[in-house]
């Protein structure tokens, strides 16, 4: 079966006219996310009708819908809480059967039952990457301008779930007159396939920055040289321009940051001992998602502020940049504000997946933050007995929790003695942010007027993170053992909320795709269909052992279209390209071109 397809069968005759033409076949492995905390819930009755459950997930409000379908319930008699999440990436966006047996147990038992999921069964029973089998075919003139992009895609799935779309990364870089992507699913009796850390692209990177690379070798260019030049700054299959792109400054900090200078076109020319070493480069992109969000910020008289939203911080740092984005909106110090996410009775928000939390919630929190600063206003103005009495919005200011006049710093008023002279012992502000091409939740407060959206505008732009990743490895000659020394990762993910959170998550990234591309690996029992890898002493992923130098860089500038706070998600982008990075430089250091992850020593003869 063909499920989606573009341009079927329209590619092969340019690539038989084709002055240059590689074409290779790339393997993924079958991969399993393995957060550190497994999954996990309690569950509590209250009563036939209510029900609460403690849950590790990364989506509060679609497991509230599918409790209540199964259990007969209304949603608001459901509730769902979850402060923290020890890891998902991906596996804990959507509920599993260990969410409805706890469930089914607690109301027969009629008391709270606790459900951990074992590690063993978390190979079986919470989702996996699938194996991909790419057949990637590029087509090109003598100077390497591309002709022809041909990305063919074999994977498979259960009772047509999720199929790993890894003809995406085909989809979005490089320009050319024809692109044909195309995929063939299988209907397999395997565990289910689910959404991992950049579902699509991480494995389709490795395919498609491979065959770049391959290219390049073949044409005598410079890799990155091959990429600027068939560069575009248009969404091929969209036909729009990219909200923000700064690809071409990715490559030009990195290849600065890395030395790429000092890479040889040839192999095995740089050794240090018995060590053979190579650099090797790839490009990253991902979509810059956005949904609709509604988030309540409430201030006591006493000045503290609490920011409301059932959203998550899945590790990430939710926490904190809603902190941060509310007290930039309000003007009050940071230790002023408590974030309350994690809990399916406060105003609703989407999965946290696809790195779309900030982005989402982000501006629906500076939204409300915003509603409130400008109540408050209203009331000093109003005031009579407040120093900006009398006075035009437009000549005040904010800063510290009070209002002042531009022209005579001197004339201020609190947002406590606003508060105490209105008698007021609590303010709130309600605000849903809704992008052009989503609808506002049914829950929704006040839908922030449209001047706030208009920009995010999908009939306008493509909204895309890029990246370049740049990876040096060492071979040891006699064993074929490979150590990846040093990566440089540089993004241009739009506004960086906070640098230390946004780094954190690149370098967890970048150690998931030196894990995908050296180590991890689910195995089968092919007769039965039962892993053969149970554990963590049997699925090895990268420790610190395993972790080179990691540097990461930010081109940093605000997408003026996605959003008013200008920042696209940078949860998946880290891990994109670096298992083709990888793969690259150990082809630069051996002169052996390994096409199947992971890359073990029996690859490496």
């Amino acid at each position: 079966d063909t499920p989606a397809q573009l341009n079927a069968g329209q590619a092969a005759p340019l690539l038989h006219t084709a002055a240059r033409r590689i074409e290779q076949v790339y393997r993924t492995s079958y991969e399993t996310h393995n957060p550190m905390e497994p999954h996990a819930n309690i569950a509590v009755w209250d009563g036939n009708d209510q029900l609460t459950i403690y849950e590790s997930t990364q989506g509060i409000l679609s497991e509230r819908a599918v409790l209540a379908y199964y259990f007969d319930l209304k949603p608001e008699n459901v509730r769902v809480i979850s402060p923290f999440v020890g890891g998902g990436f991906g596996c804990k966006a959507y509920p599993w059967t260990s969410n409805l047996l706890s469930v089914m147990a607690a109301k027969v038992a009629k008391r709270p039952v606790k459900l951990v999921v074992t590690r063993q069964m978390m190979q079986t029973n919470v989702g996996r990457r699938g194996e991909t089998i790419q057949t990637v075919a590029l087509g090109a003139e003598k100077n390497g301008r591309l002709t022809v992009i041909r990305h063919h895609n074999e994977t498979y799935t259960k009772l047509t779930n999720f199929f790993e779309p890894s003809g995406e990364t085909s989809e979005v870089l490089y320009n050319t007159p024809l692109r044909e992507i195309t995929y063939q699913v299988a209907e397999l009796n395997l565990g289910a396939p689910t959404y991992m850390r950049a579902p699509g692209e991480a494995p389709g990177s490795f395919a498609a920055e491979s065959a770049m690379d391959e290219l390049a070798y073949e044409l005598k260019i410079d890799p990155i040289e091959l990429r600027v030049m068939n560069h575009t700054t248009v969404h091929p299959l969209k036909k729009l321009p990219f909200s923000s792109e700064y690809l071409q400054e990715c490559y030009r900090l990195g290849a600065e940051k890395f030395n790429w200078a000092r890479r040889k076109m040839e192999p095995r020319q740089v050794r240090d001992g018995n060590y053979l070493v190579g650099y090797g480069m790839a490009a990253a992109t991902y979509p810059g998602h956005r949904g609709p969000a509604t988030v309540r910020i409430q201030m006591a008289a006493g000045g503290g502020v609490k920011v409301s939203c059932a959203t998550h911080d899945i590790g990430t740092g939710t926490y904190t940049i809603l902190a941060q984005t509310a007290a930039d909106a309000l003007g009050v110090p940071i230790e002023k504000i408590t974030v309350e996410i994690g809990d399916s009775n406060l105003p609703p928000a989407p999965l946290s997946s696809g790195a779309r939390t900030a982005a989402t919630v982000g501006p629906a929190v500076q939204a409300a933050g915003e509603a409130l600063r400008r109540d408050l206003m209203q009331l000093a103005l109003a005031d009579k007995q407040s120093k900006l009495n009398g006075k035009k919005a437009d000549e005040i200011d904010f800063s510290q929790a009070k209002f002042f006049v531009r022209s005579d710093t001197s004339e201020t008023d609190s947002y406590t003695d606003i508060m105490r002279r209105s008698d007021k012992t609590m303010m709130e502000s309600c605000v849903t942010t809704v992008p052009a091409a989503a609808k506002a939740p049914s829950e929704s407060c006040l839908i922030a007027p449209t001047s706030s959206q208009e920009n995010m505008d999908e009939e306008k732009y493509a909204f895309h993170s890029f990246g370049a990743q740049f990876a040096e490895v060492w071979v040891d000659e006699d064993l074929g053992t490979i150590r990846v020394k040093r990566v440089t990762s540089v993004h241009d993910v739009g506004r960086i909320m906070n640098e230390k959170t946004a780094r954190a998550q690149i370098v967890g990234g970048v150690i998931f795709g030196i894990g995908s591309a050296l180590m991890e690996e689910s195995q089968f029992d092919k007769r039965w269909g039962n892993p053969v890898t149970r554990t963590l002493a049997d699925y090895h992923v990268a420790v610190q052992m395993d972790v080179p130098e990691i540097d990461v860089y930010f081109i940093g500038k605000p997408d003026p279209h996605i959003s008013p706070i200008g920042a696209r998600g940078v949860g998946e982008i880290g891990i994109i390209g670096v298992s083709a990075a990888i793969a690259n430089a150990v082809f630069n250091a051996t002169g052996r071109r390994v096409r199947s992850l992971p890359i073990t020593l029996d690859k490496l003869p």
